[in-house]
């Protein structure tokens, strides 16, 4: 069984004469190789040491500039005598004492490398942080004298302030948040500390903060997008050295763009990256990478038809007994962008559950997000009251003092489910920031992209957030399916106990059979062959002449719709069935709305 010892343990072991990364890469193909490193979104930083081999999974929040380093580097001594040292997965170039650099020796070679602001997976639900951890290794405290790899660093390398010969645990241990940020309030100066800890972690749901890391890769540059979910293995760097906040500027001109691309390294690491794999999603639960504990005695996994019906029907019991509803809900529940035109992002399923009984509002909103985040790996339930449209920023924004991208809240990894609750919507008037997050919130739904302003101008990226909205009248945001909720009477007094048989209903082994179901269809495939194309093509004309008012996003949203409804039910391809099935639901739900009151959304611009 392979294991991390197959890994490098030094950064020496990764010099370009010594060995040939693409041989680590192809090492890394090996799922079981993840195991044994440590993930650094769990492990704390005072368990682990200087050039300790670690992982770290998350999002890519913002792209920093290129940096010039030095991969090679030549040191004279004393005595005249001469050698190459490796300057590459390091931040802080490595000399004996006695010996100096040659910046101008012709052996020097220099080298290009990009940092990435990498945080924690923005809105991953606490089951997945519980499992991830369990999936962890743990890492024992080593003392510097039962290191042999250290003790022969230390005849190389000058003395670290952090690693003192003989030092214990304590003496080990590095400063955590609170003490950053008391250091942060008690500096002062004509240079003192500008940019708090908040401002530096920059996590886009400030209410759910993430973790930080600066991860610094070295090859195929433009692979890298940002929002991307990616799982670095490399190297971790803590120098104390690398803290801007440290050094006695006396030049404060430029101090917050240095202080934001040198933040403390006890605050946010750094992590030399030798081996990187994107990420399709981001449930621990089918995650190859991480080592699934052990299960003494696992029963047999139901069909997928099996825990389709068993999902809907407890959609359904959340959704006062209304089938038609479970049904779109679970097609959003498994949607994604699967293929981009110039002009659409096919497979989007932006959802509207409105008509909700008012009686029952406004714990229903937020008792039906719980059972959906037991269910889904990430998510964010956001109430849109005035305030929060008035206050919040929604999209990033480029700070060019600190040559930083501040994130906003809806800069969110890849299939990361955003609830809109317009039900705390409360009649007032939208101001400028409220009336930008609108339009920001329609971009996002309508395009499934993400305005960043640059303040001279703006730039779309790609997202795949699956967007539902719940309101009581249609909502003012757009959508791609608009379902009023026909709520059962009886339902609607049951309501209270319907909710808390649905969460007495997800025992653990349901649970998982859910939620691997829900990502397993999710990024499975589905074809519609020749054969069906034409019948689709037949009933769409049919469906004109019967005087039937459709359109071509009629027809798109019919072919998304029968597309998921097939995926649901452990299909792999369309058949007539299915079609027949998506256009009996559609038509039921244009029925609704005929009988639906235009939208009663309570603000005014």
């Amino acid at each position: 069984m392979p294991c991390v010892m197959d890994l490098p343990s030094t950064p020496e072991e990764l010099a370009p004469q010594h060995k040939d990364t693409s041989v680590l890469n192809d090492l890394l193909k090996d799922p079981s190789r993840w195991h044994s490193v440590p993930l650094l979104n769990y492990t704390p930083l005072h368990k682990l040491k200087d050039q300790t081999l670690v992982r770290f999974r998350g999002m890519i929040q913002d792209m920093m500039d290129p940096e010039i380093y030095l991969e090679r580097y030549e040191l004279k001594s004393a005595d005249g005598s001469r050698r190459l040292q490796n300057g590459k997965y390091r931040d802080c170039l490595k000399l004996s004492t006695g010996e100096e650099i040659d910046f101008n020796a012709e052996s020097n070679v220099h080298g290009e490398r990009r940092t990435m602001f990498v945080i924690s997976v923005p809105g991953l639900n606490d089951w997945s942080k519980d499992h991830e951890k369990q999936c962890c290794p743990q890492v024992t405290l080593v003392s510097q004298a039962q290191s042999p790899s250290l003790a022969k660093k230390r005849t190389i390398e000058e003395q670290d302030a952090m690693e003192v010969d003989g030092a214990d645990e304590t003496s080990l241990k590095r400063p955590c948040l609170e003490e950053i940020k008391a250091k942060e309030e008690a500096k002062s100066g004509p240079c003192s500390t500008t940019l708090g800890s908040e401002y530096l972690l920059n996590s886009p749901l400030p209410d759910r903060p993430s973790m930080a890391c600066m991860v610094k890769v070295y090859e195929d540059f433009d692979s890298y997008k940002l929002n991307a979910l990616v799982d670095f293995v490399g190297f971790l760097s803590v120098d104390s050295s690398l803290d801007a906040a440290t050094l006695d500027v006396d030049d404060c001109e430029n101090l917050s763009e240095l202080q934001a691309a040198h933040p403390s390294p006890f605050l946010i690491p750094r992590l030399h990256a030798f081996g990187v794999q994107m990420l399709s999603h981001v449930n621990p639960l089918l995650d190859k990478s991480l080592r699934q504990p052990t299960v003494p005695c696992e029963e047999a996994y139901p069909s997928q038809l099996a825990v389709h019906k068993d999902l809907r029907m407890l959609l359904k019991l959340c959704l006062f007994d209304d089938d038609l509803a479970a049904e779109y809900l679970l097609s959003h529940l498994i949607s994604t962008v699967y293929s981009r035109s110039e002009m659409q992002s096919i497979g989007k399923f932006a959802l509207n559950l409105c008509n909700l009984p008012k009686e029952c509002l406004p714990d229903f909103t937020t008792k039906l997000y719980n059972i959906l985040e037991l269910l889904l790996p990430a998510s964010h339930y956001l109430p849109l009251t005035l305030e929060t449209m008035n206050t919040a920023a929604f999209a990033p924004k480029k700070d060019y003092e600190t040559n930083k991208l501040v994130s906003g809240v809806l800069q969110l990894a890849p299939h990361t489910h955003l609830v809109l609750d317009e039900t705390c919507m409360q009649q007032g008037k939208l101001e400028a920031n409220g009336v930008h997050a609108v339009q920001h919130l329609a971009h996002l739904i309508n395009n499934q992209e993400l305005k960043c302003d640059f303040q001279y101008y703006q730039i779309d990226y790609h997202a795949n957030i699956p967007v539902l909205v719940l309101s009581e009248g249609r909502s003012m945001l757009p959508s791609d399916f608009v379902v009023p909720i026909n709520a059962d009477a009886k339902a609607v007094d049951l309501v209270s106990e319907s909710l808390k048989a649905a969460q007495h209903y997800l025992q653990p082994t349901r649970l998982e059979q859910f939620r691997k179901y829900l990502t397993s269809a999710r990024i499975s495939n589905f074809n519609v062959s020749e054969e069906h194309t034409e019948m689709i093509q037949q009933d769409f004309v049919d469906m004109r002449k019967a005087n039937v008012k459709s359109n071509a996003d009629d027809l798109h949203g019919l072919l998304v719709l029968s597309r998921l409804l097939g995926i649901a039910r452990g299909k792999e391809t369309l058949d007539k069935e299915t079609w027949q099935l998506a256009t009996e639901f559609e038509s039921k739900r244009r029925q609704r709305l005929q009988s639906l009151p235009k939208s009663t959304a309570q603000v005014r611009n």
